[in-house]
């Protein structure tokens, strides 16, 4: 018979029960966590949100409550009315808060019985990713994934708190609105009273704070769900979670310490750790240059270094050709002695699976060095390399030649892989870098177009905004990211507020100025009613728990989230609907 809490209502909870409560009588409710049974005495280990609590059922206190204790099995949920006792010296369990003390059950209520569960409510499981999904609400019992989600409750309080404490305004913005092109495909929602049309679900509210600025609110925020239907990748969803904010009459610096400041409250309140501001900053060329990324991680040197003057006319052919073509040489060095010949041989296959075409390398020894390349390279060249390369004995010279581009980018993950191996990342770092002078445009070879690097709003530098008729690709942006060990927290910039500015970009991009004027023809009439320089930024809130939770997986900090197929295996979404509900949205579907 399932009872009912009628009459018995929770005084304490679990995992706060302490030896200030001995000799009191409590009420605790909760779920059967693990049972042992010594014959006349039963113990339980009782589990709410708050901990675990050892609970006794002993013949000799109560025969009734021993008796339906002796029923018991993991996951119910009861609840037990007994006395606080100290437990005896060689029974304390210091791996728990309540581990000195014990109740013993005077009276038990079954609210609930449960099947045998497909995995243990544990920290540890060895369980494959799909099941615990499938069973999220089992998942979401352990008390690793509890203690995320109140960590992400915790983070979205602290935002809150902070943003509210500097005279920003919390305003909604609308989940069914316009269709815009702003970088990935829409998730489309058919309208049932206009068929044959759709909102779209945002992928960022934008357009709409940016008029809250035009409107006259001068700060908004709004941690909002954004949408974005595009393949997912490694820690994406096709929902997440936004710290969406907009500011009238700033410009970069005004965000950016704005920013630290409330990006250091967040960490210190949640992590107690100490956050020094301001943050360093370097800019998009650089951090690509000497990192091969626009994300680096910087708690580790081994920094990009070019060698394509020294090595532009010497006689070892694959650095010649590449740079006759246009090309670069660069290195890292590896400062790590006793590579293996198989170990470099390793890291040539590496380099190759991140499209490099190859990797040469130049040990360095006492008096010499030894390479496949040396024999092509003379003494000045060599000398010239280990002296850029601030090269010492049992140090490894490692080489890409390719375009620039591309050798940035092998050369800056094989710094990261190397990184990894050589356990040179200090895993108690929070090492917080903003990237600015981003570039505004890049050209899109397969479209042939020039497109947005961030968005179509972001505005020019003012000493660039000139060349955007001559040399479109080398206007800078005012945009920044934020980056923390080499992931991307955040980005934002400062918007283009004329209207006449405005049309251009939509021209430089491809868009008619009808196409433009067809598709943000509302904001672009906005403008026309006054419009103040503004800027902002937004968060992705999921990346961020991941750094305060200390984990690498984004789903172990969502409470319900979606496979890398972008399904819910726990709901079975996306499902087929009935007919009649296509019928009514004049939709049939074809396949």
């Amino acid at each position: 018979m399932i009872e009912s809490m009628k009459g018995f209502k929770r005084t304490h909870k679990c995992g706060k029960l302490g030896l200030e409560n001995v000799d009191e009588t409590v009420i605790l409710t909760g779920w059967v966590h693990r049972r042992r049974d010594l014959g006349g005495v039963i113990f339980i280990d009782l589990r709410d949100r708050s901990g675990i609590c050892q609970i006794v059922f002993d013949k000799n206190v109560s025969e009734n409550a021993f008796e339906k204790g002796d029923r018991l099995r993991s996951e119910y949920v009861i609840g037990v009315k007994g006395k606080v006792k100290k437990r005896p010296e060689e029974n304390v369990n210091p791996k728990i808060p309540t581990g000195k003390i014990e109740v013993f059950v005077e009276e038990i209520r079954i609210f609930s019985k449960a099947e045998t569960p497909p995995f243990l409510v544990e920290n540890k499981i060895n369980v494959d990713e799909s099941i615990r999904l499938k069973y999220r609400y089992i998942d979401l019992r352990r008390p690793l994934m509890q203690r995320n989600i109140i960590i992400r409750s915790k983070a979205t309080q602290a935002f809150r708190n902070f943003l509210n404490s500097r005279d920003f305004l919390e305003i909604e913005t609308p989940m069914l609105t316009k269709s815009t092109p702003e970088g990935a495909r829409d998730y489309l929602v058919p309208s049932r009273v206009n068929p044959g049309k759709f909102y779209a679900l945002p992928q960022s509210p934008q357009l709409f704070k940016q008029i809250l600025m035009i409107s006259g609110f001068e700060k908004y925020y709004q941690i909002t769900r954004c949408f974005r239907d595009e393949d997912l990748r490694s820690n994406r969803q096709p929902e997440f979670t936004q710290v969406d904010i907009e500011m009238s009459f700033v410009d970069v610096d005004d965000v950016l310490q704005l920013n630290e400041e409330m990006i250091k409250h967040v960490f210190e309140e949640i992590k107690g750790i100490r956050v020094d501001i301001p943050f360093p900053r370097i800019t998009y060329q650089d951090a690509v240059e000497q990192y091969g990324t626009d994300k680096p991680d910087t708690r580790f040197g081994m920094k990009l270094i070019d060698i394509t003057q020294i090595v532009k006319n010497s006689e070892f052919k694959v650095f010649r050709n590449t740079v006759e073509k246009g090309g670069i040489v660069k290195g890292i060095n590896v400062k790590s002695p006793g590579f293996s010949r198989r170990e470099i041989d390793g890291l040539i296959d590496l380099v190759k699976k991140y499209g490099g075409k190859g990797l040469a390398w130049i040990m360095v020894e006492q008096n010499d060095v030894k390479s496949p390349i040396s024999k092509f390279l003379s003494q000045q060249e060599i000398a010239q390399i280990l002296q850029r390369m601030d090269a010492q004995p049992e140090d490894l010279l490692l080489f890409v030649a390719d375009d620039r581009e591309m050798a940035n980018m092998v050369l800056g993950n094989l710094r990261l892989e190397l990184g990894r191996r050589l356990n040179l990342i200090d895993s108690r770092k929070f090492n917080f870098l903003w990237i600015t002078d981003f570039p505004l445009l890049e050209y899109d070879e397969e479209e042939k177009r020039y497109v947005a690097v961030h968005h179509p709003f972001t505005s020019p530098k003012d000493e660039d905004i000139q060349m955007l008729d001559t040399y479109p690709e080398q206007v800078r942006a005012k945009a920044y990211d934020l980056v923390l060990n080499g992931v991307e927290l955040g980005g934002g910039s400062i918007r283009i507020h004329s209207t006449e500015l405005q049309e251009k970009m939509f021209s430089l991009l491809g868009f008619s100025k009808e196409e433009a004027w067809n598709r943000f023809g509302f904001l672009l009439k906005a403008f026309k009613y006054g419009t103040p320089p503004h800027g902002g930024i937004a968060y992705g809130l999921d990346r961020i728990v991941m750094f305060l939770a200390e984990t690498e997986n984004i789903r172990d900090v969502i409470a319900f989230p979606k496979t890398q197929n972008a399904v819910d295996l726990m709901t079975e979404a996306p499902s087929e609907v009935v007919p009649k509900q296509l019928e009514e949205l004049h939709i049939e579907i074809t396949l």
